[in-house]
């Protein structure tokens, strides 16, 4: 498998599967390095305009995904991806929503849904996952 993120860059975090995957606030600029093939916004509103490939899931802040199968078939499919692409995941701060997606794919990648938001925690950041609900969310995702 090739690495498609710099492990040790800023926000890069490796999957139990070696997959390495991308979190990120977009209330920061955007860092340096390789940009990305593909990225899930978890945002409210609609996304600005990037220049790579991006689909968007509505999630307010602070709450979880308005439609959760959609936001279930978005998380497989970027899931899917990094195993050759350079795959972000980013919401306005990028520790709530993106911590909690991040979690999720967690599960997808092996990780027991009752450990992945401390996985997600070690790996990524300490303030990721913000909410019990978000928490929650996470340990009933399959």
């Amino acid at each position: 498998m090739k690495e498609t993120w710099d492990p040790a860059a800023p926000g890069v975090m490796r999957l139990p599967s070696g997959r390495l995957v991308r979190g990120r606030g977009l209330a920061k600029p955007l860092p340096e390095g390789p940009t990305p093939e593909f990225a899930l916004y978890l945002l409210g509103k609609e996304p600005p305009v990037v220049a790579w490939e991006s689909e968007w899931v509505r999630w307010p802040d602070f709450r979880l995904p308005s439609d959760k199968p959609a936001f279930a078939t978005a998380l497989r499919a970027a899931w899917a991806r990094t195993e050759t692409e350079r795959v972000e995941f980013a919401c306005h701060g990028g520790h709530g929503r993106t911590g909690t997606a991040l979690a999720c794919l967690a599960v997808l990648d092996g990780v027991p849904a009752s450990e992945a938001v401390a996985y997600v925690r070690a790996n990524y950041a300490p303030r990721a996952v913000e909410t019990p609900w978000q928490s929650r969310f996470v340990t009933r995702f399959s």
